[in-house]
């Protein structure tokens, strides 16, 4: 993994947008499927996870023993072999399918079609996936009660969260139930998820010294939220989609932006 420190002006414009116009989300779909690595057989002896960012909230996560998942999936997986655990969100079209590969092992949805919560805890080899239920806001409040979930992945004592498509801050019950995070992948759109005011009392909620943006359209999002939290975290750049975990932040606080490229 290469980092470099964020310029004063983002020149990478991510298509991260919800609600987009069928040509975005085209050119989201051809990001993905243009800049998506091949999967190496192994990772370096000192990681325990590889994670690929595919576009829009959708990432890959690959283990050392070679156990892969997709967040938010709607479709596709990235160049690799078809992942054993997809997880998916149903907010809109680009966080999930209903017609997932007949060859996915595990397809943990975040809602419950039959009503009531989403309950997912499951263990393929060295990774161990569950779920947090959450609410889905609409115009005039909530509208649907355990309509999105929060995954958390488990690597050995690696801890990721996935947020999802969240729409407010968590309370000491989702807390409990979220546990230590190591990563936490965050909605920063500020409209369609949570505004940034909320975003950042959700992020210093969880208090991970890594934090992944995702579901957002342009440098201005970024930096928006970026400026509530630089008493707390920097922004640095990845050099690719490619990330591998754990990092050695050498106790700093860093917002990591994930690069198409």
């Amino acid at each position: 993994m290469k980092l470099r420190h964020a310029p004063s002006g983002l020149a990478l414009v991510l298509c991260l947008v919800a609600g987009a116009a069928p040509p975005a989300l085209a050119q989201c779909f051809a990001l993905a499927e243009g800049t998506a690595p091949v999967i190496r057989a192994s990772l370096p002896a000192d990681a325990l996870a590889r994670v690929t960012w595919l576009g829009h909230s959708a990432f890959r996560i690959d283990t050392a023993k070679g156990i892969s998942a997709v967040t938010d999936y709607w479709g596709f997986n990235g160049k690799g072999p078809l992942p054993d655990v997809v997880t998916m969100n149903n907010i809109h079209e680009m966080h999930f399918t209903e017609a997932p590969d007949p060859g996915i092992s595990h397809v943990l949805r975040g809602w419950n079609p039959a009503g009531g919560m989403a309950e997912h805890d499951i263990t393929v080899g060295d990774l161990r996936v569950r779920s947090v239920p959450t609410n889905v806001r609409g115009g005039g409040g909530t509208t649907r009660y355990n309509g999105n979930s929060i995954f958390i992945f488990e690597i050995e004592d690696l801890c990721i969260a996935h947020l999802g498509h969240l729409h407010h801050e968590l309370t000491p019950v989702h807390l409990a139930e979220i546990g230590r995070i190591d990563v936490v992948m965050v909605p920063t759109d500020g409209a369609y998820t949570m505004s940034h005011d909320t975003a950042a009392t959700v992020i210093a909620q969880i208090g991970a010294p890594v934090v992944i943006p995702m579901h957002y359209f342009a440098d201005r999002l970024l930096q928006s939220l970026a400026r509530k939290l630089e008493k707390d975290y920097r922004v640095v750049y990845n050099e690719g989609p490619e990330i591998l975990l754990p990092l050695k932040v050498g106790g700093e606080r860093i917002i990591l932006v994930p690069s198409g490229r």
